[in-house]
């Protein structure tokens, strides 16, 4: 198959080649460190209560039921389809209402708004692998996993810091109001008293008082703390694992690499490396063999006329795709910014 130039990345499909994997130092946004201790506290209690699955009196099957449901809907439609695929690539239309739609679902994994992860990611595309790149594993594997997060990245810390990047999202009014006084945090405590309510209800209604309250608490801990914390991890390891273990289908300019175990807790956010070399296609899946869940989702909805303009790699037709028409990177948007 003959090579397609777009941009800065050459696209080469069953290229083995070596990439760098030299250190890097961390952004420099991010010195001196400044420990981000609502963060770091957050995470640290969702993790505590998760733990809490491992006692057989929080079992039950509706809060696993309730987690498995979850992963599905908050960490596929909510990330990998709505942030990732639809708000921060523009891999495909829907209507408005079904986008902000997503939008609520992505808040619900505990993420942050849509527009602060859109601005993150669209930067990590930007600068991959280098040292402005937010969360890449060359300045160590716990960095690009999680410790990233525990710390105060001034590019980030404001709206204003990083509007430049999003400004296709902000200049929408539903985008605007999440970033104001942490809008999007109350959307995941609202969800999470939601679920506790159900399965006090549900308790409540099959067994008494007694029942109501062992499963508000195993709602509490397999339908919201676990679930968040697998959702949590499985959006990390693209991050972490997907740039560091895997092979590559694709000359690029990073060190993405295609992970099976990723793309399979990730709902194919895992072939990173055919993402980041087609980064506005809404498969990421490129070969047969392949699977990638939010694939399927996506392209059911569009077989149903629900989504349209749905933008397909260039490995499955290797002519360079116009920049303009629909589904493309809104105009608003600076091109290198948007990880074009």
């Amino acid at each position: 198959m003959a090579t397609v130039t777009d941009g800065d990345v050459a696209v080469a499909p069953l290229t083995i080649e070596s990439v760098t994997t030299a250190p890097i130092p961390r952004p420099e946004a991010t010195v001196p460190v400044v420990t981000d201790l609502p963060q770091m506290i957050v995470l640290g209690l969702l993790h505590l209560v998760a733990l809490f699955a491992l006692l057989p009196w929080c079992f039950s099957w509706t809060g696993v039921g309730v987690a498995v449901v979850g992963h599905f809907l908050f960490g596929m439609l909510g990330i990998t389809i709505g942030y990732h695929r639809l708000l921060t690539h523009r891999g495909f239309v829907c209507p408005v209402w079904f986008e902000q739609l997503l939008a609520i679902l992505g808040m619900c994994t505990l993420q942050g708004s849509p527009a602060r992860w859109v601005a993150i990611h669209r930067l990590h595309h930007r600068e991959s692998d280098s040292q402005p790149d937010p969360h890449s594993p060359l300045a160590g594997f716990f960095w690009g996993h999680t410790g990233w997060l525990l710390v105060r990245h001034r590019n980030f810390a404001r709206t204003a810091s990083y509007e430049r990047l999003v400004r296709d999202l902000l200049r929408h009014r539903f985008y605007r109001e999440l970033e104001r006084h942490d809008t999007w945090f109350f959307v995941y405590l609202a969800h999470a008293v939601a679920l506790v309510a159900l399965g006090g209800a549900i308790g409540w209604w099959t067994g008494g008082a007694g029942e109501a309250l062992r499963l508000a608490v195993s709602m509490a801990v397999w339908g919201v703390a676990l679930r968040t914390v697998v959702v949590l991890h499985g959006t990390w390891a693209v991050n972490s694992l997907s740039h560091t273990w895997g092979y590559r289908n694709y000359t690029t300019t990073d060190n993405s690499r295609n992970n099976w175990l990723v793309a399979l807790l990730a709902h194919g956010e895992g072939w990173h490396n055919n993402h980041h070399a087609d980064q506005r296609a809404a498969a990421h899946g490129h070969r047969w063999w392949e699977l990638d869940m939010s694939w399927w989702v996506i392209r059911g909805l569009e077989a149903t006329g629900f989504v349209t303009a749905v933008v397909r790699p260039r490995a499955w037709n290797p002519v360079a795709r116009p920049v303009t028409g629909p589904g493309a990177m809104p105009d608003a948007v600076d091109g290198d910014d948007a990880g074009e």
